[in-house]
């Protein structure tokens, strides 16, 4: 599994983001690499141990001559597993299932049915009842103005 798959398998964890899922990989990694670098051991439980180790100055022996070289001396990353991993990877253990993503909830549109005929025409005599006196009113001001 690259980077690019492990942001994809998180990526549901993220609400379908992968842009978090990818953030949250990077904030993590980082947080590991600075405190090994500072020389801290990490200790993520259930999963293992990254601890910075030093390697002494030795002799080594060039495999295509056969003479003897002189390898300097060197800090590396040790991973050490937990108990808990090695068993899980040899087989005594099963794992428990895999927390699945939280389920997204989505709102339905809602859909107003067809009024019923009776209800259209109640409702078209009630703006009718409301729009005749408006034209009575005209039909007064009109006849008004005629008389004058």
């Amino acid at each position: 599994m690259n980077k690019a798959q492990f942001i994809a398998a998180l990526a549901p964890h993220f609400g379908d983001n992968k842009k978090e899922a990818a953030r949250a990989i990077d904030v993590v990694f980082d947080t590991i690499v600075r405190n090994i670098s500072k020389g801290e051991d990490v200790m993520i439980n259930d999963f293992g141990k990254f601890k910075k180790v030093d390697r002494k100055a030795r002799q080594g022996r060039n495999p295509f001559t056969g003479e003897t070289i002189q390898i300097k001396a060197s800090k590396k990353v040790r991973f050490l597993p937990s108990k808990a991993l090695k068993e899980v990877v040899s087989g005594a253990r099963k794992l428990a299932p895999a927390p699945k993503p939280p389920v997204k909830v989505v709102a339905k549109p809602v859909v107003k049915k067809a009024a019923p005929k009776k209800a259209a025409k109640k409702v078209v005599k009630k703006a009718a009842k409301k729009a005749a006196p408006k034209k009575a009113a005209k039909k007064a001001v009109k006849k008004a103005a005629k008389r004058r």
